[in-house]
């Protein structure tokens, strides 16, 4: 008994974190004693607040200089856990800011008054009737941010798997709270379970006999196994195959990408732009993390495997996305072929220490990648009929005759998914193409630049649809409040900036992409 550690846990330099779960606690509590009328705006206050003071108290320790492995070995905080919780909590905030929309829908918002009723049934009928609202989608959304934070920066696969858990339940249940199609909704919130709990179950099996090779859940123990092997290589080789299932999964890569477009398509529009960026990006931190410091003395064979899931990756998502009539699985597809070229960038790694061309590579295009996707997804919403969003493209032709501010906005971010120049979607492909370049990947960038290539019709035949055809009767852009306004504005001024003035931000991620060890 005296030879067990006293706990330790460093408040100050995981404030961030705490911040983010006592405001989705908080969340719970309002739920259960405020009065309903008083909910939804308390719900949003306690958003704001609890992710601005999460951002000023990450500021606060990014110049106090706090760094090290912290909460007893399990959390690292380092320069990419700086970047990558701050841009977490930045697409958190402009994405949970769009469940807030109640303008555009007669006063009510896009999720479901009862989700819990059978679709049709009177329950359902008296709750919308009674103009119900799930308030509680906010701490969901918090306990589901404040998972993606520690799964990002996990030094050990416990903490990691737990973080992941945290992170993905509350999607499941966000997923199928959508007010209109409701079984649609459904159907992807069970899709995504299932294959979620699947994922997990992966990971979690990844992780047993990762122990089983090095007798250590913590990374450092097992880069020192990899390091100075004894015995079971073969264990190792399928313990990285098992977690990189778990880990593909999350960012949607092929061939376990099944789940993207009737998730996207099923689940409501906020919540789909919540999680199409902050679950990648948490994913791929960890996958980062993971392959960089755990076993990245074993590059040699998980490099190979990478690169071929980035080559069917890219390919698969640029052709199906061009096949697609619905601005929703559009963006799903797209999503996909996305999560190939920062792998590219993932399989760039110089040796089992140099990966700091790599990691800021991977930071850059996530950070243009998610400004430009919480807009899209924000637009997606304001683009509706008489029956509510109007998701067809065909449905998008002529807006910007109509609305040529918001249509050029979105231009301009489907010309940042094409990775055109002048875009920060162009200067975060150049650097994923370069990093894999110079990691000895030449042939997965000749192939990336094609797909690329091929991926820009995907976004200007939305745009042809929306300037050079004519209006659809009965299909507009709805005057959506500041919740919607300000992340599609955002998303847009980002995307411009990050093309035209790539320097300070890349000098910033190049100096803060060391992971520790």
């Amino acid at each position: 008994m005296n030879n067990i550690p006293t706990p330790t846990f460093e408040w100050l330099p995981l404030a961030p974190v705490m911040a983010v779960l006592v405001a989705a606690c908080l969340g719970i509590v309002v739920e259960a004693v405020a009065p309903r009328a008083r909910r939804f705006i308390l719900q949003v206050v306690l958003v704001v607040v609890g992710i601005v003071a999460a951002l000023a108290l990450l500021i606060f320790n990014f110049w106090s200089g706090n760094v090290g492995i912290l909460a007893m070995g399990a959390i690292a905080l380092d320069g990419p856990t700086y970047l990558m919780w701050a841009a977490l909590l930045v697409f958190g905030l402009l994405s949970i800011l769009v469940f807030a929309e109640r303008r555009i829908d007669n006063g009510m918002t896009a999720f479901a008054a009862s989700a819990a009723s059978v679709p049709g049934s009177l329950a359902e009928a008296e709750a919308s009737q009674a103009r119900h609202e799930h308030s509680e989608v906010f701490p969901l959304a918090l306990f589901s941010l404040s998972g993606m934070m520690v799964f990002a920066s996990a030094t050990d696969l416990v903490t990691a798997f737990v973080a992941l858990e945290v992170m993905s339940l509350p999607l499941y249940l966000l997923s199928g709270m959508a007010r209109r199609r409701r079984l649609l909704s459904q159907e992807a919130a069970l899709k995504y379970f299932l294959l979620g709990s699947l994922s997990s179950a992966f990971f979690l099996f990844g992780m047993a006999l990762a122990y089983g090779y090095s007798g250590s859940f913590d990374y450092r123990g097992i880069d020192a196994a990899v390091s100075a092997p004894i015995y079971g290589h073969g264990l190792l080789v399928t313990a990285m195959v098992l977690m990189a299932v778990g880990l593909l999964f999350k960012i949607g890569a092929v061939p376990f990408h099944n789940w993207v477009p009737d998730v996207y398509v099923g689940a409501p529009t906020p919540v789909t732009g919540f999680m199409a960026i902050s679950t990648k990006l948490a994913a791929v931190g960890a996958m980062a993390r993971f392959f960089f410091v755990a076993v990245g003395a074993e590059r040699w064979s998980w490099q190979p495997m990478l690169a071929a899931v980035a080559l069917v990756t890219m390919v698969v998502g640029v052709v199906l996305a061009l096949t697609q009539t619905d601005i929703k699985r559009l963006l799903a597809y797209s999503s996909v072929s996305h999560a190939g070229f920062v792998l590219v960038a993932v399989v760039g790694a110089l040796t089992s220490t140099d990966n700091a061309s790599s990691v800021a590579a991977i930071l850059y295009y996530l950070l243009a990648y998610g400004f430009a996707t919480v807009a899209a997804f924000a637009m997606v919403t304001l683009v509706r009929n008489a029956a509510g969003e109007a998701n067809d493209v065909a449905s998008w032709s002529g807006l910007g005759r109509s609305n040529p501010i918001l249509a050029g906005a979105f231009a301009i971010i489907m010309l940042s998914f094409a990775g055109i120049p002048l875009t920060g979607g162009f200067i975060g492909k150049w650097g994923v193409f370069a990093a894999a370049w110079v990691g000895g990947y030449s042939w997965l960038v000749v192939a990336g630049v094609i797909a690329s290539l091929v991926a820009v019709w995907v976004y200007l035949k939305v745009i042809v649809a929306m300037f050079f055809s004519a209006p659809v009767e009965g299909v507009s852009i709805a005057k959506g409040s500041l919740v919607t306004l300000i992340p599609i504005a955002v998303g847009a001024l980002a995307s411009v900036y990050l093309g035209l003035f790539p320097g300070p931000v890349m000098d910033l991620m190049t100096g803060a992409s060391i992971f520790l060890r």
